[in-house]
């Protein structure tokens, strides 16, 4: 009698075998069937096999819902009315499907982004309210804020914000803390794409040809930080004057007892005061003592600068300025630093020593052209001072414009700004007709004054 169950366990065991068998040989070729049609970009033909092993065999390759993705995508933009929104609804349903199914493939924070991203987009179709999808937005980031970094899903988030504050739905308190965790999240991942350009930038400046990999990853970061640069820009135009100093103060008057001893509230709220030009007012200096008492650090030091500087104590300032930087141990946030105290030297003629620091912040984050873009500036300032003749007074634009190109070269933000900046100064220096009267083509023609430079004479 054992021996016959043992038998049948087994048969049942082989037929069981046979039909997953049949199952993963059916799925597979219907796999490479809509695959291929994904491929060659007609997700109308891929639809039908795409949905069959979809339905059959869910857990059987992720490529059901990368290519699903892409067909539903497709499918929708071609879509009106009714059927429409039932094909928005199955795309957020795939992507819970994908997460169940394959979740380590799946970051929840960036896929429940994209979720709300998608209601958002189509917030008519779907009948959103802006109460629902900030929700929907909100309960990503505190979910998983790792992986929320869309620059597209984070600016929506904090535009709803602001959609919620003026329809009198949201305290200015959210408001700004929303900003702030919005910023801060955006500077993180700009650090993020900054440093590993970094690696390719410093690489290439060194005369290593990059590989055909390190060119393709160079382009992705570039394409991120492009992203986040026009994100942070639309970020600030949607606040506005909503945090103009007459909203920051009152408010910050309001809960500084209460948040007199929160270091990260008195950090932002100093923060934000700088930022938008508040530091004359006696709470600025208030939140400032505050914070450098409960918790010395380089952003406290910085402030505390601002005010020396304020007050017309210069050397007082830069000796803040020093301590913030010593305080910082973060490459990046200490270039951050260089590269504003130099921002604040340059604005009081102090050319030779903000163009030291800028220096310093290049060293430390070699992808930020903005530096190079304030050195080529002070130097177009400079031409009518540093030179003898008018000749070599022009030829100091040649200086500016070499910078210029170098921001070009390793910011993806300032291409073309920079490029513009460069044919400005070029067209300020000496032209070819007057390069060939004067007979200096490839001299070396050194700069004087703080400049303290040398370049040469274009051959012509």
């Amino acid at each position: 009698m054992k021996t016959k169950i043992t038998l049948l366990l087994a048969f049942l065991f082989l037929g069981l075998k046979f039909g997953f068998a049949q199952q993963d040989e059916e799925c597979m070729t219907k796999l490479s069937i809509f695959h291929e049609y994904t491929k060659a970009k007609n997700y109308d033909a891929a639809y039908e096999p795409w949905m069959a092993v979809r339905n059959k065999c869910p857990k059987f390759n992720n490529a059901i819902y990368v290519d699903g993705e892409k067909i539903l995508e497709h499918k929708i933009e071609n879509a009106t009315g009714a059927e429409k929104t039932a094909l928005i609804n199955d795309l957020l349903l795939l992507w819970e499907q994908r997460g169940e199914h394959f979740t380590s493939k799946t970051p929840k924070g960036e896929y429940l982004a994209k979720g709300c991203q998608l209601m958002y987009d189509n917030r008519t179709e779907l009948n959103k309210t802006d109460d629902e999808l900030f929700k929907c937005f909100d309960d990503a980031y505190h979910y998983d804020k790792d992986t929320f970094t869309n620059p597209k899903s984070l600016y929506t988030y904090f535009s709803l914000m602001v959609d919620l504050y003026d329809a009198g739905k949201k305290p200015a308190s959210d408001l700004f803390n929303k900003y702030d965790d919005v910023v801060e999240k955006v500077e993180e991942e700009v650090k993020n794409f900054s440093e590993k350009l970094n690696k390719l930038i410093e690489k290439e400046e060194a005369g290593t040809t990059l590989t055909k990999k390190e060119g393709s990853y160079k382009k992705y970061y570039e394409s991120y930080l492009k992203a986040y640069d026009q994100i942070s820009g639309s970020i600030d135009s949607k606040l506005g004057d909503r945090a103009n100093c007459e909203n920051l103060i009152p408010l910050y008057q309001k809960d500084f007892e209460e948040n007199k001893n929160n270091a990260v509230w008195l950090q932002r709220a100093a923060g934000k005061m700088s930022q938008k030009e508040c530091t004359d007012d006696p709470l600025f200096f208030k939140l400032v003592n505050a914070y450098h008492n409960l918790s010395p650090s380089a952003n406290s030091a910085y402030y505390l600068g601002l005010l020396k500087d304020k007050e017309g104590k210069t050397s007082e300032a830069i000796s803040f300025f020093e301590q913030a930087i010593g305080l910082e141990t973060d490459s990046f946030k200490k270039s951050k630093l260089y590269y504003k105290i130099a921002t604040k030297l340059k604005a009081r003629g102090s050319y030779g020593k903000a163009r030291s620091y800028y220096r310093q912040a290049l060293s430390l984050n070699p992808s930020n052209g903005r530096p190079y873009i304030a050195i080529a500036s002070m130097y177009a300032k400079s031409a009518n001072n540093c030179g003898q003749t008018n000749f070599d007074k022009r030829a100091v634009y040649w200086l500016a414009a070499n910078e210029a190109r170098k921001a070009a070269r390793v910011d993806p933000t300032l291409k073309k700004a920079a490029s513009q900046s460069v044919a400005n100064y070029m067209a300020k220096a000496p032209q070819k007709s007057e390069i060939f009267s004067s007979g200096r083509a490839g001299q070396t023609i050194k700069i004087s004054c703080w400049i303290g430079a040398s370049v040469t004479v274009p051959s012509i």
